[in-house]
């Protein structure tokens, strides 16, 4: 994405970043404390940007921060003073009347060059301060990547933490009669905007995950009439293949330095356990070595550890090792089966599917197994995949005929459907973008 990032964030002889248009306090005194067990989404009033574009920018910072369910936009018709210059103190009181605990004002402008300038300013209201205050450069194609950015420093001043806003997923899309489904390799911003194809859908492609730190991802695809691991460069198009494994290959990740892919292979004796390929060795490591099916690997976030899926306990339970497979260990003993665990960004949490009492289930358990919590139940519905803030789950469910995408927050209090063309499944989601 750098490529894109170097036109995208220019100011003067800088040769990208983010330029702060005033000096900001030594200390904030508005902030929301998410690692508290519920937290009540925080007043925020954000008036339309000024400039031509500037309804549409404000709209999509607006949208975001309020699918995060962190923060509650107010209604502009109940809004008092009338912003007509963004970069004035506004009328504090006039905010406070309507219980909003930050403002947020911006303008949008265009340049000699064709380029938008965006530049926004964050206020803390009952502080009667502003608290952040930038500018942005981008062309025309990048516009709703500046209004994700905005978002993202607007969520990590509050917050403390990095936002999630700027990043991309990469998804299934499936089109066409049931019996005949057309799968395609596609990517979309978070938001579920920008879609492009990255496969023609002549062949079943499954299971796409992106690198930790490249804007590459790894995925299977069955065109050769058997499954194949390739890893494909997104913003080039060059794919090359992992290797020729005999028998089945099943759900590649990438380790955390993306030096590595760890997968499950079916041998002939029909077992499957794991195996981590070094990408530029091509040397394979076997990590398991059970009558079972082991599959469905993740490591952590700092590489020490990986969490798998394995039934050679009678039923699918979820285990952790070390990176070379030392000291397998079950971790899960609640009722029901559990598939598809993925460690935390953060290295707090494992995501995972469970399939009890007849329904399908996204959880959240702590590394050693306990403090389980089920975030979403329903019918057919599995595949979590983190934000990378690690504060954010999104899967798939099958509804009304097929599979869509959906993501809840770490409370299972803020379920958001995410708006896609066709029928979507198997999501991943990219790191930051840079």
């Amino acid at each position: 994405m750098k490529s894109i990032l170097k036109p995208l964030l220019m100011v003067a002889a800088m040769a990208m970043g983010i330029v702060s248009v005033a000096t900001l306090p030594a200390r904030a005194t508005l902030e929301l404390n998410v690692n508290k067990g519920n937290v009540e989404p925080m007043p925020i009033a954000i008036p339309d940007f000024q400039g031509e574009l500037g309804a549409q920018i404000s709209a999509i910072v607006t949208a975001d921060l309020k699918r995060s369910g962190l923060f509650a936009p107010i209604d502009k018709a109940a809004f008092v003073e009338k912003i007509t210059n963004p970069d004035a103190p506004p009328r504090y009181e006039d905010w406070k009347v309507i219980n909003a605990q930050a403002l947020v004002t911006g303008s949008v402008s265009k340049e000699a060059d064709g380029r938008i300038r965006a530049q926004y300013r964050l206020w803390d209201i009952f502080g009667n301060t502003q608290l952040a205050g930038e500018q942005f450069f981008a062309n025309d194609a990048n516009q709703r990547r500046v209004a994700h950015i905005i978002a993202d420093a607007i969520y990590e001043k509050i917050t403390g933490e990095k936002g999630y806003f700027d990043t991309r997923v990469v998804f299934i899309d499936e089109s066409g009669a049931k019996n005949a489904r057309k799968k395609r390799l596609a990517i979309m911003d978070q938001d579920g905007a920008n879609v492009r194809y990255l496969s023609d859908g002549k062949s079943i492609v499954l299971t796409p995950r992106f690198s930790p730190n490249r804007q590459e991802i790894t995925y299977m695809s069955y065109e050769s009439g058997q499954p194949r691991v390739y890893l494909l460069q997104i913003e080039t198009g060059q794919r090359e293949l992992v290797g020729n494994f005999p028998g089945m290959t099943f759900a590649p990740r990438f380790s955390p330095d993306g030096q590595k892919v760890i997968m499950s292979l079916l041998r002939d004796d029909g077992n499957s356990n794991i195996f981590a390929m070094d990408l530029r060795s091509r040397s394979t490591t076997r990590l398991t070595n059970s009558t079972a099916i082991d599959t469905s690997p993740s490591y952590s976030p700092d590489g020490s550890k990986i969490v798998f899926t394995s039934d050679r306990g009678g039923r699918a339970q979820i285990y952790v090792m070390g990176s070379d497979g030392s000291g397998q260990t079950r971790i899960s003993f609640g009722d029901g089966v559990y598939s598809t665990p993925v460690w935390s960004p953060r290295g707090d949490l494992i995501a995972f599917t469970k399939q009890s009492g007849g329904e399908f289930q996204i959880g959240v358990m702590k590394t050693d197994g306990s403090g389980e919590r089920i975030l979403s139940s329903g019918f057919q519905q599995e595949g979590p995949t983190w934000a990378p803030n690690g504060r954010v789950l999104m899967f798939f469910r099958d509804s009304n005929g097929g599979p869509k995408l959906v993501s809840v927050d770490l409370t299972g209090r803020n379920e958001q459907p995410i708006p896609t063309a066709n029928f979507a499944s198997d999501p991943a989601w990219s790191p930051l973008l840079e």
